[in-house]
């Protein structure tokens, strides 16, 4: 990380550019199929036969599905669980398109992550708010004495639950303001917010990853650092709105804002 504030978020937004772009990232996202919707396995889109086992889906194909697992062709059935490695790195392939398996709340379902996908091909880029050093604020993060789970309205039209861990509070413009937040398993936050901007200016919400607080709780809050959720890239996502609390009634200019239009 170099010395100028103004570079180091030029690289930051050439590298995100680079990754939502790249061949199995969230715009190569094609589907995504709950097993619920699709009792008997078929899904229309999907090669292969998916079904729901419990805490597995057992996936079954033939030589005409061209389906490969562990980069090994599939003929007959497997096991599986839900992927959490990198999109390029999960179990199940077919013609190039990677087949991930989710889990949430106990469903099951299949996404389809296809390089070749419209989104991809019409990608051109971010619009993102050059950097301004105002938008960079102390914070300081107080842990929850017991973890809360709250449910918020996912992108999808369906209520799930969000875990969040504290509060991040932070003065905007001689305001003080506060955001529920997660933590990440490797100490850094994760904030779902909007803003008086949202919606109109932007995209109508936003997340927010400051660093890992220090012992004291102490977090330097970047803005200039808000990034589009995954839905912004393709629909087939399920993300989260902000919960209660976390609509800033104040606009924040700065960040990423919205794809740039053909």
């Amino acid at each position: 990380m170099s010395t100028d504030p103004q570079q180091d978020w030029q690289h930051w937004h050439e590298q995100r550019t680079a990754a939502v772009s790249s061949s199995y990232g969230p715009l190569s996202l094609t589907g995504t199929y709950w097993l619920s919707d699709y009792p008997e396995g078929r899904i229309p889109a999907v090669p292969g036969r998916w079904l729901d086992d419990g805490d597995e889906v057992v996936l079954t194909a033939g030589a005409e599905d061209a389906v490969t697992v562990d980069g090994k062709p599939l003929i007959g059935s497997v096991r599986l669980t839900a992927d959490h490695a990198p999109i390029h790195e999960s179990r199940a392939e077919s013609a190039g398109r990677r087949l991930v398996v989710l889990r949430r709340e106990g469903l099951w379902a299949v996404r389809d992550f296809d390089p070749e996908s419209a989104a991809r091909r019409a990608f051109r880029g971010i619009e993102a708010t050059p950097y301004d050093e105002r938008w960079v604020v102390p914070g300081t993060f107080r842990a929850y004495e017991e973890p809360r789970n709250v449910r918020v309205e996912n992108a999808d039209g369906k209520e799930r639950g969000l875990g969040l861990a504290g509060e991040l509070s932070f003065e905007l413009r001689g305001v003080e303001h506060t955001l529920q937040v997660a933590v990440e398993d490797d100490g850094t936050l994760w904030a779902v917010f909007a803003d008086a901007t949202s919606g109109r200016a932007g995209y109508r919400f936003r997340f927010l990853r400051p660093p890992a607080p220090a012992a004291d709780g102490s977090v330097a809050v970047d803005f200039n650092r808000a990034l589009l959720p995954p839905c912004a890239f393709a629909d087939h996502f399920i993300c989260p709105f902000p919960p209660p609390g976390n609509t800033l009634d104040t606009g924040v200019p700065v960040g990423e804002r919205r794809l740039v239009e053909a």
